[in-house]
């Protein structure tokens, strides 16, 4: 029975693959580049205006204010729009960037920068120590988005002089310097001009947020013009960007499109109006894209993984053996080749390219007899029946749909009824934070805020971040809580990453999510007259590997209009 039981499964995913294979180029009258255009609604000429600019498509409209974004798109927005005190190199070092220079106590629990003078923010102010003081108590007060880094850590932050800050931490964390990537410095004076007093912050009112909204107070290299909700967001070269502009050929325009839709996406890079895609596109549409003239396949990483979440609370897949039974039903070959291509299969929570990773745990594998084995030792094993599972996707992020078939087809070999669900990704962070709404599975790639294995760690498996979309597990395991503690406060790299490792083989014994791949983001953009950096180290050989958001500073860029093909 069982025999037959895999005969069908593997019938199922074969007709299922060809299927997505053949609906996933798009809607019948989507372009076809084997045979004449007659499609498109404007001329790839009529792009060659020699305005330097990217517009590049995104996943939802990019959050602005520093002190609550933390998605794919908010995260770019930022690093072009704000500055940090330090900025991440490529080999996971850390170079000074508004500070020149940090001085570290003998115990590790005081931190002093020194800042650069003459700093200016977009409005025409000078970047002072106390901005970094009301951007650091900023953060913590609001409580959303990179909070979870400094909240219960900075026990003080104070302004020594104008130029110089002191951090003091509550306890020792091994990587404090590497957090501060994300904590953007904000224009104190502006914020707190632009306030609702009516907010709950007390004194500071909304402390800024709604105005933060469609707004940047920030002195990066880029200042915001326009957002569009659902749209757009349009930015442009900030003239008096203290690290100058060597690059003379960098865009004077960043453009962030709310657009993922796979043959509005294809017309658009067509028409050579998107000079980056998005990279939720599916396999199948980036190479179609590929065969473009003039257009490649930009690939890089953010050290992310692509997990299948598991509500650890809620029915079927609160039971371990039952999440240990799903995570031998993906075809993780067939991932690897046919949906995440250039990303290997995953090792678990950490991907291996991010320092502290345990490259040596045991990975899981496509194996039905193992999955039927598991299933039997888990609570649900007489009456699986009776308790079918929740699998929501991204609406817009057609390769989920794949995986879920897959698992739904090979499921259902096994007596356990799939149901799948879509929804678009804002209504997905909103069921996350109830742990009542959150769906037994969800599929979501996260990445380190920045390169140690203990941010992925407690980004993903600590409690204080569980009702957030980099968690959906509702885990709360308060002796993970602790190893994860204790570990990230050792100073000596060597000793911490050892405790990681015993942090990932308890959170591989215990099972709380699927881990996919380590994902290889491959994005369609403009190679013959778009510069991307990151892109060519890939040409190279060398897949750039830097924390989230960063592969995408665009000041870094470079445009030559005069090359686009008429």
């Amino acid at each position: 029975m069982f025999k037959n039981n895999i005969i069908k499964v593997f019938s199922v995913i074969l007709i299922v693959s060809i299927l997505l294979v053949g609906c996933s180029q798009g809607p019948a009258n989507a372009p076809d580049n084997n045979k004449p255009n007659d499609t498109k609604t404007n001329n790839p000429a009529s792009a060659n205006t020699g305005e330097k600019i990217i517009r590049m498509g995104v996943s939802g409209t990019p959050k602005l204010d520093p002190a609550v974004g933390t998605d794919a798109a908010s995260t770019m927005a930022m690093v072009n729009t704000y500055d940090t005190l330090v900025y991440p190199m490529k080999d996971g070092t850390m170079r000074p960037q508004l500070a020149e220079k940090w001085d570290v106590s003998s115990d590790n629990l005081e931190y002093t920068f020194y800042l650069r003078k003459g700093v200016k923010f977009h409005n025409g102010d000078e970047l002072t120590a106390s901005d970094v003081v009301f951007s650091a108590k900023r953060i913590i007060g609001i409580g959303e988005g990179f909070a979870y880094l400094f909240k219960d850590l900075i026990k003080e932050v104070s302004k020594v002089d104008d130029y110089t800050v002191k951090f003091s931490l509550n306890k020792p964390l091994g990587p404090f310097v590497n957090t501060l990537i994300r904590l953007y410095i904000v224009n104190e004076k502006q914020v707190m001009a632009n306030i609702d007093k009516s907010g709950s912050y007390g004194e500071f009112g909304d402390y800024g947020k709604t105005w933060l909204l469609s707004n940047d107070a920030g002195c990066g290299p880029y200042t915001i013009t326009e957002l569009k909700q659902q749209q757009h967001v349009i930015a442009a070269r900030f003239k008096d960007y203290w690290a100058g502009w060597e690059n003379k050929d960098a865009p004077d325009t960043i453009k962030l499109i709310n657009s993922s839709e796979p043959a509005t996406t294809r017309t658009m890079i067509e028409n050579r109006e998107l000079e980056i895609a998005d990279e939720y596109q599916s396999a199948e549409n980036v190479a179609a894209m590929s065969r473009i003239p003039g257009v490649s396949v930009g690939i890089y990483s953010a050290g992310g993984v692509q997990n299948m979440m598991y509500n650890n609370k809620k029915a079927p897949t609160d039971d371990v053996n039952f999440r240990k039974a799903l995570n031998y039903m993906y075809d993780y070959q067939m991932m690897t080749k046919k949906i995440y291509v250039d990303s290997p299969q995953a090792i678990g929570p950490v991907a291996a390219g991010v320092p502290g990773a345990d490259k040596s745990l045991e990975q899981y594998s496509f194996n039905l007899e193992k999955a039927k084995e598991y299933l039997s030792k888990s609570k649900y094993a007489d009456k699986l029946d009776q308790f079918p599972v929740e699998f929501l996707i991204n609406s817009t992020v057609p390769d989920q749909e794949k995986i879920a078939l897959s698992l739904q087809a090979t499921a259902e070999s096994l007596g356990v009824k799939v149901i799948i669900n879509k929804g678009p990704w804002l209504s997905i962070v909103e069921q996350v934070t109830h742990v009542e709404t959150t769906p037994n599975v969800l599929c979501i790639t996260v990445s380190p805020s920045y390169f140690d294995a203990g941010s992925m760690l407690k980004s993903r498996y600590h409690s204080k971040s569980i009702g957030t979309w980099e968690q959906a597990e509702w885990l709360q395991d308060k002796t993970l809580d602790g190893m994860i503690d204790n570990a990230v406060s050792i100073i000596d790299e060597n000793e911490r990453y050892e405790e990681y490792k015993k942090i990932q083989e308890y959170i591989l014994d215990i099972t709380p999510s699927g881990w996919l791949v380590d994902l290889v983001k491959r994005s369609i953009y403009q190679s013959d007259y778009v510069y991307w950096p990151a892109a060519e180290s890939a040409k190279e050989g060398k897949i750039v590997k830097v924390p989230l958001g960063y592969s995408l500073k665009f000041s870094e860029f470079k445009v030559f209009p005069e090359k686009i093909k008429k």
